[in-house]
């Protein structure tokens, strides 16, 4: 009887052992696969994300019109390049317990509206294409700072973009090389030179 009993016990705790081995492995497979596939989103306050993609939208704008030749579309996109960061949402940013970060933003800003206001004021577009360097260099700087994570962006070269010697960056949202510099109607090679370029880094704070 007591052999029966023991037996008895023994099958119900080698039953259960079974039950919670299984158990606990499907309970970890749920929360680890959670881990594995984090949500999109964003860092950034969605206020910022806005106005910082109006910026983007306008720099983009302007890219397109310097590489088409257009000075009357440049200027239209460097004015609202200019007003868009004057109204960049810097005060928005998130997770910035100093300070700091919200005030190198600013500044970064600062810059690019006063070069998109001296692009529009300079005739010549070789000096409208250096206030675009000027331009894409701080908008560089920004998008570093402030970690804006809501699409990949290109930092793209040109090694030849002012006098066939001096180089020059912009920034793109895709990594096709289609360069604002020597663009498609270049007075010297019209648009034979306008995939010269390369990726110089890869902005992708999305993950």
């Amino acid at each position: 009887m007591k052999k029966a009993l023991i037996g008895i016990i023994l099958v119900a705790i080698a039953g259960f052992a079974i039950y919670k081995l299984a158990f606990d492995k499907g309970g970890n497979d749920g929360p680890k696969g959670a881990k594995q596939q984090p949500l999109a989103i964003s860092k950034n306050s969605s206020a910022f994300n806005e106005s910082f993609d109006r910026l983007l939208t306008g720099y983009f704008e302007l890219k397109d019109a310097l590489v088409e030749y257009d000075t009357l579309k440049a200027n239209a996109a460097a004015r609202n390049v200019a007003g868009y960061a004057d109204s960049l949402q810097t005060e928005q940013i998130t997770g910035d317990s100093t300070g700091d970060i919200q005030k190198m933003a600013a500044d970064y800003a600062a810059s690019i509206s006063g070069s998109a206001k001296g692009l529009v004021g300079e005739g010549d577009l070789t000096k409208k294409k250096r206030e675009f360097q000027m331009i894409s260099e701080s908008l560089y700087e920004l998008v570093r700072t402030v970690r804006y994570d809501r699409k990949k962006l290109f930092h793209q070269h040109c090694p030849m973009a002012f006098n066939d010697d001096e180089e020059a960056y912009w920034i793109s949202d895709n990594n096709k090389v289609v360069n604002p510099y020597l663009g498609k109607k270049h007075p010297k090679y019209k648009d034979a030179m306008l995939g010269c370029g390369d990726i110089t880094d890869s902005l992708d704070y999305t993950r």
